[in-house]
């Protein structure tokens, strides 16, 4: 059967719940839940062997603009209610707090996930957070000292300076300090910073950035004591960035805007740090204004954007050829997020956190227990167990689907099942 004769891609499930526009996803713990964030400041934990929410709060009393994860147990949250927050919720803590869908509360709950720290940070942007690990040796150092088991990497933050809309601030945390500070560009009026991404390793910091002005930049920090330098500069948009992400491969990333562009630009690494002809690599006209939300599937394969059509466009992350155009939502789209491939097999203690029924159960026997009674209690044995396989395999089977997931202003998400 030829292509031009398949019927239209559906969703494999619709995730209802929220009454704002969904404006954040993320997926998190080895794919099995999926986080949500819509214009009210709720975030909903989807368990996606089941399509049910496991935790549902109010994070911040306006929009939120960005949710992530950091470690095996920490949410991070950005509103625009001007705080980033990081939150503690591990599987352990989800039968303590409410699953009450923002569609349904009457008013927000108070059993709130533990605040473990709290940024003040510039959320007129309109821009998410960045995050990275960090990488550097001296930080490094100070975990070490520290010896704690349970507090995962540290991990750098940038986000548009509080007082420069046209800067750019970034944190360390845990230490919740300011590591650093790119100034806005004297050259170049740029505005306002749109959409950040940052990376880190041992040796600097690099740092893309897009703009107002339909600019985008890349810096680099190669000491800590140093200032930012400005590697590559680009204005292949004549509208706002909305939305930009770097390659798995990190050496390249994709801007999209207000206007019809898709550009891809080269992220300078290693020998080619200093290369003063850096050249935008590509730059596609799509016809089609307004996609944002862009996110790159873990193998660099393919990447999706959301559109204000209400379409979502998944492209060749090589040609950045437009690969398929999902229809559902009929309202505009601004998020989407891909489930990372080949995720990190958990063993049976994770798998037991994720279902809490795997393995036989502690039915106590009797010495005094009647044939009877022993063949029923083995026979609830058996079922039990065999209802443990089942959600097991339902677990395994969520955790493993090629997931991407949209989110529109219609407060749906959907979760599509391709490539």
């Amino acid at each position: 059967m030829s292509s031009t004769c398949l019927p239209p891609a559906q969703p494999a499930f619709i995730l209802r719940g929220h009454s704002a526009q969904i404006h954040a996803l993320h997926f998190t713990k080895n794919n099995a839940r999926l986080l949500t964030a819509d214009a009210d400041g709720w975030i909903v934990s989807w368990n996606l062997a089941f399509k049910r929410p496991v935790v549902v709060w109010k994070a911040h009393g306006n929009a939120v603009l960005g949710v992530g994860s950091w470690g095996t147990d920490r949410i991070i949250t950005h509103g625009r209610d001007d705080r980033l927050l990081v939150w503690k919720l591990g599987i352990e803590d989800e039968s303590t707090l409410d699953k009450t869908l923002p569609v349904d509360a009457v008013e927000a709950s108070n059993k709130l996930p533990w605040l473990l720290h709290m940024l003040t940070v510039n959320t007129l942007n309109f821009c998410p957070f960045a995050m990275c690990r960090d990488g550097m040796p001296q930080v490094l150092s100070t975990q070490k000292v520290l010896k704690d088991n349970n507090m995962p990497e540290p991990i750098l933050i940038a986000v548009p300076n509080t007082i420069d809309s046209g800067g750019i601030d970034i944190y360390q945390l845990p230490t919740q300090t300011r590591a650093a500070n790119i100034g806005a560009d004297r050259d170049i009026t740029t505005g306002m910073v749109m959409a950040l991404s940052i990376l880190a390793d041992s040796t600097r910091i690099q740092v893309a950035a897009g703009y107002e002005s339909g600019h985008t930049m890349v810096f680099v920090q190669n000491d800590p004591a140093a200032a930012f330098q400005k590697l590559y500069s680009a204005h292949q948009h004549t509208q706002p960035v909305l939305s930009l992400s770097i390659a798995p491969s990190k050496d390249t990333y994709i801007t999209t805007s207000a206007d019809a562009n898709i550009a891809k630009h080269p992220f300078p690494s290693g020998k080619s740090i200093w290369n003063t002809e850096l050249k935008t690599i590509k730059v596609t006209s799509t016809k089609h204004s307004g996609q944002q939300g862009l996110s790159y599937r873990s193998d660099g394969k393919v990447f999706a954007t959301a559109g204000w059509d209400s379409h979502v466009r998944v492209y060749s992350g090589k040609t950045m050829k437009e690969l398929a155009v999902l229809k559902w939502h009929k309202e505009g789209s601004y998020a989407t997020a891909f489930a990372a491939i080949k995720p990190v097999t958990t063993n049976i203690t994770s798998d037991q956190l994720f279902e809490g029924q795997i393995g036989h159960s502690a039915i106590p026997y009797s010495d005094q227990a009647s044939e009877e009674e022993t063949e029923a209690l083995v026979k609830m044995e058996e079922q039990s167990s065999a209802l443990g396989t089942v959600q097991q395999r339902r677990d395994e089977k969520a955790r493993n689907t090629h997931w991407l997931a949209a989110g529109a202003k219609d407060g749906k998400v959907s979760l599509w099942d391709i490539y």
